[in-house]
């Protein structure tokens, strides 16, 4: 892996992190770089340490912000609460309005996804404040997500006994699944992973957290209207690989969005953050530098 892509360790990620306050919760954010905002949005089940190989080349061209969601990573997880992607993006916005940023870039993953759809849905019925959205691996559509075993089982009646029995074992086994054959996760981003999930007892939620599944495939319809009418800039960086959003999502995406602005990843899989920094970090390059020549 190229130097410009190193990692960052999990101690020194945590380190650097400040704190807001959502409703009387506490949640961990990041800050780094100066420039255009670019709002980083991560995915289910970790926190914003998936993006610790895009994070310092990403700062060196803008100001990059990155929040653990309620219920994620080192944020607060309380233990009765109702989560939601819509109040993930009331998060997003607050956090925004917090550093004193009205319009700012995206780039998101996984159940960030959904949390960007509806921050996009948000721009097109109001005063314009994205500009720009990029999506890596997610379920983007509900008919073609493609949820794995475990999270199905968080979807049933026992999900809350499968939380607290969910470990870092637990945790290989499935991601060795999602990950491309031949980029699965190392010992160290394995333990980092279970790290965000476990702190503050992570797994006891796990199973009300899953509920943005059902919460998708409500907010469908509005959020692909959405994404066909708006004039914010899309571009979607996929690896192929993925069983769970991968290839089969990006053609439904081609089917559905006009001039669909696409970038797969052969045998990369549901983490292309992670699994090829580079090339996601050259793609994202490219999108915005396009962009920027087409304003």
């Amino acid at each position: 892996m190229s130097q410009s892509v190193e990692g960052i360790d999990l101690s020194s990620w945590v380190e650097q992190s400040e704190v807001f306050e959502f409703q009387g919760h506490a949640l961990r954010y990041w800050e780094a770089g100066e420039g255009e905002p670019l709002l980083l949005i991560h995915g289910f089940p970790s926190g914003s340490w998936d993006w610790q190989h895009l994070w310092r080349p990403l700062a060196q061209r803008y100001r990059v912000i990155a929040c653990d969601m309620l219920g994620f990573g080192f944020s607060a997880k309380p233990r009765g609460h109702r989560y939601s992607l819509i109040e993930q993006a009331d998060i997003q916005q607050a956090l925004m309005t917090h550093l004193g940023i009205r319009r700012y870039h995206v780039l998101a993953h996984d159940y960030g996804d959904s949390v960007a759809q509806e921050l996009l849905a948000r721009d097109g019925a109001g005063p314009s404040f994205l500009a720009s959205l990029c999506f890596l691996n997610g379920g983007l559509f509900p008919e073609t997500h493609r949820p794995v075993l475990v999270q199905k089982l968080l979807m049933s009646p026992f999900g809350f006994l499968v939380g607290k029995g969910f470990n870092q074992d637990k945790l290989r086994q499935n991601f060795g699944r999602v990950f491309g054959p031949d980029t699965q996760p190392s010992e160290r981003e394995l333990a980092g992973f279970w790290e965000m999930i476990a702190c503050n007892n992570g797994q006891a939620i796990m199973h009300r957290l899953i509920r943005y599944m059902p919460e998708r495939k409500v907010h469908r319809d509005r959020w692909v209207i959405a994404m066909q009418k708006t004039r914010v800039p899309m571009r979607v960086i996929d690896g192929a690989a993925d069983p769970v959003s991968g290839a089969h999502m990006v053609a439904r995406y081609r089917e559905l969005i006009t001039r669909a602005d696409t970038v797969l990843l052969d045998g990369i899989g549901h983490y292309p953050q992670v699994e090829a920094p580079e090339q996601v970090l050259a793609a994202y390059l490219d999108f915005r530098s396009e962009k920027a020549e087409a304003a």
